[in-house]
């Protein structure tokens, strides 16, 4: 294995950092390549063939797959197959590097040196990933404890959820993981005092790293992290806190994460940490509404929603919650119901204020779901496919491929049979949920 051309290193360490199987980088190139080159591409069988024997160093990738390639991992194609010495010469070069310690006086200038000669020689390399992210972390040790105060934690919690709204969710739980270690490790190394501020750093971070493992479709680690987020909320004592975390974890398990009927308890429990209801967890409330087919009762959900705004109610301080979610609400109640007039103003009330890629995809399927519910069966998963087609495969979430399940599931059983249907099933995230 050490004799590996550095390319195929990476190929396999992009892939097996995402958790895909050879067959899901197979299917990723078939649905990321153009109708025309996709018309002359091999079988998806063939096809993970390949990408084992690209794994291994045995053929290096022709055209067009060095570009399919870098497009599915969001990786310059440059940066990907770039001229570099192999694994074997990298091993030898950094060896007795790697578990480098800070030592006293002067031989600190020297190790740094060597830190950093590794550093230059390991940046890209698929060993360390592209960031370098490991060596940044031993530099972060060389110079100072990498510690950070509450207001810069903040700010990285900020950029975090900056991050779900716009970039693919793998990437944001890579980081996310990163930052967790951090803040871990300064917790380790702090007063009891600084250590209850820490708890609810982590709680908010746990719980963005829950939103994401939503994103990603891990169900069972995103309830652990739920989990993790609660407790260090309430050893934080911040009530503020405390509610957000019950929220959020509330407002994503919708997206098949959770029974509607749990969700409805999990708001429950949130109220009780509040001492009543929350605009965040009255749009929760109203989207469960929706799923358990009580349209009333979600509709008039929605009016306490729009009553609570308007007496002053908001959401929490730390930017998790914006207007946008009011109108996504509605866009997701009146779709179910069919209320095609209403759902459209309310959709372009989301399109009008938010940049985040998953309710701009979700309300188009919204206006999709509305066209199934009115008996347009045909139509609307047309629409609906014709939304997840162009998507790039890394931004599927689960959170768009759950509302387009949600459209399937409000088709008539006696039209499932509908040859429209199979176009939408074809998304082979959909396909393998359903």
């Amino acid at each position: 294995m050490n004799d590996l051309p550095v390319w195929a290193v990476r190929l396999r360490n992009e892939r097996q950092s995402r958790n895909w199987s050879l067959k899901d980088v197979a299917r990723q190139l078939i649905d990321t390549a153009s109708g025309r080159i996709r018309a002359h591409m091999p079988t998806c069988e063939s096809l993970t063939r390949m990408v084992r024997a690209w794994e291994t160093g045995k053929h290096r990738p022709s055209e067009p797959y060095p570009l399919l390639l870098a497009q599915i991992f969001e990786v310059a194609e440059g940066e990907l197959f770039a001229d570099l010495p192999n694994v074997a010469e990298l091993a030898k070069a950094s060896e007795g590097n790697l578990m480098w310690k800070a030592s006293d006086g002067g031989d600190d200038d020297m190790e740094r040196r060597r830190l950093l000669r590794l550093a230059a020689a390991s940046a890209g390399i698929g060993i360390f990933g592209a960031s370098g992210e490991p060596v940044r972390q031993l530099l972060d040790l060389s110079i100072d404890h990498g510690f950070r105060s509450g207001e810069e934690w903040e700010m990285s919690a900020a950029d975090h959820l900056y991050a779900l709204r716009t970039r693919p969710p793998a990437q944001v739980a890579a980081d996310l993981v990163i930052d967790l270690l951090t803040v871990r490790r300064q917790m380790e190394a702090s007063s009891p005092a600084e250590v209850t501020e820490l708890q609810r750093t982590l709680a908010m971070l746990a719980g963005i790293h829950a939103n994401a493992l939503t994103r990603l479709g891990d169900h069972g680690a995103a309830v652990r992290w739920w989990r993790t987020g609660r407790s260090a909320a309430d050893a934080s004592g911040d009530r503020e806190v405390r509610l957000l975390v019950r929220s959020e974890e509330a407002g994503h398990g919708l997206y098949g994460q959770r029974a509607p009927e749990t969700v409805m308890r999990l708001v429950g429990n949130a109220e009780q940490v509040a001492g009543g209801t929350s605009v965040d967890l009255l749009t929760t409330r109203a989207k469960a509404l929706s799923l358990l087919g009580k349209h009333t009762e979600a509709y008039q959900t929605l009016d306490a929603l729009v009553g609570l705004t308007e007496k002053g109610g908001r959401g929490d301080s730390l930017g998790f919650w914006k207007e946008d979610q009011i109108y996504f609400a509605q866009s997701w109640i009146y779709a179910g119901a069919g209320d095609e007039t209403r759902a459209g103003v309310a959709r372009e009330n989301v399109l009008r204020l938010t940049n985040d890629y998953q309710y701009q995809v979700n309300v188009a399927l919204h206006e999709a779901l509305c066209t199934v519910v009115q008996g347009a069966v045909d139509e609307g998963v047309r629409r609906a496919a014709a939304v997840i087609d162009p998507l790039p495969v890394a931004y599927r979430s689960n959170h768009i491929i759950e509302t387009a399940r949600m459209l399937l599931r409000a088709i008539p059983l006696d039209q499932q049979h509908r040859l429209a249907i199979g176009e939408l099933r074809e998304v082979p995230a959909i396909e393998a949920a359903t």
